[in-house]
């Protein structure tokens, strides 16, 4: 064959694959780019969620949960509506993200290894570390384990496709002998519940779902962690670049801004306040003391637009619902009135109950008007409770004090970072109302919402995103 025929050839399959290679990249980059502007132009994300309190659920006000307040907030950045398939279990979620339709999947998921090898992660969000939950009454009878060799002989239960269930046969693989089961019948919370009941010893979950279901079951105790702090992600649909890029920048966009710390704030913070020893006191004096005062909170409630869930655990807080509480600087009755905040108020007799708590929730009423416009939403709310407890002189002085050393100072978020530092000398020398003890009003803000937290889940009243947190 002539060396110019041979030229030709080479010439020619060069061109035709430079070609073919060119016009690949564009359609792929065509695909890709047309995920996004698909989701765009037909206005859906189409999400799955796990039904869990950590994930997703329907409240009483509508759909809730911190992985679906997440999305929520990214689907608006989009421009688009939520499209939710729910799933039971994280097997099931994980199925859920095989189907091509499914954009999203979201599942409080760790990244790991094995998950990595199939799975296409966006960026992280949150970070959990795996710990394992037995019944309390364990501690009696010297069964409770406190590492890993301890866990052998007990009857172990963890959700199948779940990160627990390849931790324990990473431990297995190393020796140790845990007689574990997995199961795809029942959910990470029903197993929680199942430890509560005593149907089996321990489970594993992450941390963030073990805050969140303890103040529901009193007899579950952690053990021990059981691996190390892990990220958690959303699983994205395969080839799906531009919405990834897209998402990374939005993420980073939404915590610089201080809204993931305040929604992180909003579900997680006060439950590490909470004792849980009193869960079960509070629990029963809500069945046998609050109903002797309800019609007094709900008439309170009503007259002014403040949930009755709130005052009731305020005064809870305050009092332990005794309305003959008096303390050392000689604050009396359910809602814990001074003499001259009573005067003030109209109030002749602090430990009358029906007066005690209208003039209570008048004084709250009267603080959230106070605080200032720049303060919206929800966190209203919390820095009128800290004038409750504290002051309303004293927030004056967090909020100047936020400001000075750069934070906002209409954010609760970055509130309560500054509350402690009035008792040190350092900066309550240099403001105007002096030493209050920050921390423990920090403290009390987050007590009463935990309480409120589980009147509102027994009782179904609306959660205060929806309901009697109002800008004046």
């Amino acid at each position: 064959m002539k060396k110019s025929t041979i030229a030709f050839f080479a010439i020619y399959f060069f061109i035709f694959g430079w070609i073919s290679h060119t016009l690949y990249q564009g359609v792929q980059k065509e695909t890709k780019t047309k995920t996004l502007k698909k989701i765009k132009d037909g206005g859906v994300l189409n999400v799955a969620l796990l039904n869990s309190s950590s994930t997703y659920y329907i409240g009483s006000d509508g759909s809730k949960g911190f992985e679906y307040d997440l999305l929520d907030a990214y689907s608006k950045h989009l421009g688009v509506k939520l499209n939710i398939t729910t799933a039971n279990t994280t097997k099931e979620a994980l199925e859920l993200s095989k189907n091509p339709d499914i954009h999203i999947t979201s599942a409080a998921l760790s990244k790991t290894k094995e998950r990595e090898k199939i799975f296409n992660f966006g960026p992280s969000y949150f970070e959990a570390q795996e710990q394992v939950v037995c019944h309390k009454k364990m501690m009696l009878n010297g069964k409770f384990p406190n590492n890993v060799d301890d866990l052998t002989g007990l009857k172990i239960v963890v959700g199948e496709g779940t990160s627990y269930n390849e931790t324990i046969e990473l431990l297995k693989a190393e020796g140790l002998d845990i007689n574990a089961t997995y199961t795809s019948e029942y959910s990470t919370e029903e197993l929680i519940a199942q430890v509560d009941s005593s149907e089996i010893d321990c489970t594993i979950v992450d941390s963030n779902i073990y805050v969140l279901n303890q103040r529901y079951f009193p007899n579950i105790a952690l053990a021990f962690d059981i691996s190390n702090r892990t990220q958690q992600a959303w699983v994205l649909a395969q080839d799906i670049t531009e919405l990834k890029e897209d998402m990374y920048s939005w993420l980073n966009s939404f915590s610089q801004s201080g809204d993931m710390a305040r929604l992180k704030d909003r579900y997680y913070s006060y439950v590490l306040f909470f004792n849980y020893n009193d869960t079960a006191m509070f629990n029963e004096k809500a069945k046998t003391v609050l109903p002797k005062y309800e019609k007094y909170f709900q008439e309170a409630s009503t007259k002014y637009e403040i949930p009755f869930s709130l005052l009731a655990s305020l005064s809870y807080q305050e009092s332990h619902w005794n309305e003959n509480a008096r303390s050392d600087t000689g604050v009396r009755g359910l809602m814990m009135l001074t003499q001259d905040t009573a005067e003030h108020l109209g109030v002749r007799d602090r430990v009358d109950p029906k007066q005690s708590i209208l003039g209570g929730a008048k004084h709250l009423n009267q603080i959230m008007k106070a605080v200032s416009n720049e303060v919206v939403g929800e966190d209203r709310l919390k820095f009128a409770l800290v004038a409750y407890n504290i002051g309303e002189a004293h927030v004056l002085d967090a909020q100047k004090l936020a400001q000075q050393i750069g934070l906002n100072q209409n954010s609760w978020a970055d509130l309560k970072k500054v509350l402690p530092l009035l008792s040190q000398k350092k900066y309550h020398t240099t403001l105007k109302h002096g030493y209050a003890r920050g921390s423990e009003a920090v403290k009390y803000v987050e007590a009463v919402y935990s309480y409120m937290d589980i009147l509102q889940k027994n009782s179904g009243e609306k959660s205060l995103n929806k309901a009697g947190v109002k800008n004046p």
